[in-house]
């Protein structure tokens, strides 16, 4: 809409006091009135019969114009000077996105109606049966589990056998170009089995996920209307479950160790004081994503209750897992292991959520290369202080995954508060408090495995740089908005000495009460001043 310039006068006292006004006018009448009064030296006593000769001159103005305008627009249109369709279709357009009356109505997703569906049943007696539900489809998964693992390492060593063999015969009957041959025949193999394997684990999960989801949407409507819960039965389920001996990392024989772990409750912040639990604890990280299931019990675990219960919530857990600057890389392949034993019901799996993030990282990070001279121009690999996040409702007590970049200048001890890897974290908190993350997990030492390096000192050092940190940003957290940070949870790597755990949660106290004991002494000081 153009503007016009209306000219306002104003007698007083035989002078006569002019000003041009733009209309429509979107100021404020005190104000201009104010400055007509400073710049034409009138007494204040002017004030309100201004304000209101100002407020009536612009609402006639303001009429007139409009009049103007429409008469304007009118003659235009009577002229065949605008096009009716291009405006009646902006019209339309503003319509649709100002007014909920007139918005297009959209319908829920078969997400979004799943996810609904799940929260509503979870919160009711149905919850037991949907977790048995979940525990047979389980059973399933990691008996086909068992047996591609079983298949594949009896070829191994089949093959393993005959190469030892070809080799003892390489000065007879056998070739290099022979044994070359054995060679790729082995890898074909090995990889048609691998691929026929996982393909057919692939397909009991699509197929339990597509059951478990009607059955669910066929649960609540029975529990609406009857009040009752209908039964699992399926095919995919074993009935009765078939005992099996499971290890909480792969096939590997896992060692118990005891953990060592410590808690606290403190209260950040200047005025208005949050109160935060936080956990110190020496274990294996991946005891906080599998589920064991080491016994001959048809029962869910208990580690699943919590889990689903928070799974649509506003408190839900995170869980910060170092890796390398390559996405899916052997460093996570445990994780990626345990995320793969059982089936994925409301997210994708772990694997497509790799390559989706991973087709996404790459056509940011070659724009970012043009733009940004920061970062290596010749390198299109995340870099230390990126991380991605995966969302799970199949592990034990963790819904999203922060797979955080690392590199070797964290073996060293020379790192400070401005280190990428420390930034990262500052962002990584800060993302948990924009999605309702209100538990989170984090190394202390910036890594979850023990080193040569790590000596008391080392550790001690590198603790008092997070706890330090940490603090900051969770001080910070009062001004980013979002959910509060209620638990966080320091992880110390799974063998830690039990001098050093006691040496890092007696700093931890002091560290965290530090600007308190700071203020209460300048209080002291300044009731012994006075």
């Amino acid at each position: 809409m153009s503007h016009n310039q209306y000219k306002f006068v104003y007698l007083h006292n035989n002078s006569t006091i002019e000003a041009d006004i733009t209309i429509p006018f979107e100021e404020s009448v005190e104000e201009l009135a104010h400055v007509l009064i400073l710049k034409n030296n009138l007494p204040i006593f002017v004030e309100e019969d201004l304000i209101q000769h100002v407020s009536k001159f612009i609402n006639e103005s303001s009429l007139q114009y409009c009049n103007e305008q429409t008469t304007e627009l009118i003659d235009n249109a009577k002229n065949n000077k605008i096009n009716i369709e291009e405006m009646t279709k902006e019209w339309e357009k503003l319509m649709k996105e100002e007014m909920a009356e007139y918005g297009e109505r959209r319908c829920a997703s078969d997400e979004e109606l799943f996810a609904t569906a799940y929260h509503k049943m979870v919160h009711s007696p149905a919850l037991e049966t949907m977790l048995q539900l979940e525990h047979m489809y389980s059973k399933t998964v990691r008996t086909k589990t068992e047996e591609k693992n079983r298949c594949i390492q009896n070829l191994s060593e089949r093959q393993t056998e005959e190469m030892n063999q070809a080799v003892d015969r390489l000065e007879q009957d056998m070739t290099e170009s022979k044994i070359n041959e054995l060679v790729a025949r082995h890898y074909e193999a090995h990889s048609l089995l691998k691929v026929k394997l996982t393909s057919e684990l692939d397909t009991i999960k699509e197929a339990q996920r597509r059951e478990y989801r009607e059955w669910l949407m066929q649960m609540l409507e029975q529990n609406q209307a009857t009040r009752s819960l209908p039964t699992p039965n399926s095919p995919l389920t074993p009935h009765p479950p078939q005992p099996m001996i499971y290890s909480s990392i792969g096939d590997r024989s896992v060692i118990t160790t005891p953990i060592l772990e410590e808690s606290f409750t403190i209260h950040l912040g200047s005025q208005l004081k949050q109160m935060h639990n936080i956990r110190i604890l020496s274990a294996n990280v991946m005891e906080l994503c599998a589920v064991e299931d080491n016994d001959q019990s048809s029962e869910p675990k208990p580690q699943l209750l919590q889990t689903a219960l928070a799974l649509y919530s506003n408190d839900l857990s995170g869980l910060v897992l170092m890796t390398d600057n390559k996405i899916g890389s052997r460093l996570t392949q445990d994780f990626q292991e345990i995320c793969q034993r059982t089936t994925e019901f409301h997210f994708p799996h772990i694997d497509d959520q790799l390559d989706k993030i991973s087709v996404t990282a790459q056509q940011y990070l070659k724009s970012q290369t043009k733009e940004n001279s920061n970062r290596n121009t010749n390198s299109e690999l995340l870099q230390a202080g990126d991380f991605y996040m995966t969302r799970h409702s199949n592990l034990a007590q963790v819904h999203v995954i922060f797979h955080m970049v690392s590199d070797d200048s964290l073996r060293g001890s020379d790192i400070n508060s401005r280190h990428p890897v420390v930034l990262g974290l500052r962002n990584i908190l800060k993302t948990a408090c924009s999605n309702d993350i209100t538990s989170l997990t984090i190394p202390l030492l910036l890594q979850y495995e023990m080193t040569e390096e790590m000596t008391i000192s080392w550790c001690e050092k590198r603790a008092e740089l997070v706890f330090k940190c940490v603090k900051g940003f969770m001080i910070e957290m009062a001004s980013w908005g979002g959910s509060d940070l209620k638990n966080l949870q320091f992880m110390l790597p799974q063998g830690i000495s039990s001098q050093v755990f006691q040496s890092l949660t007696e700093m931890l106290p002091r560290i965290f009460k530090w600007i308190q004991a700071q203020k209460m002494m300048a209080v002291i000081e300044a009731v012994i001043t006075y």
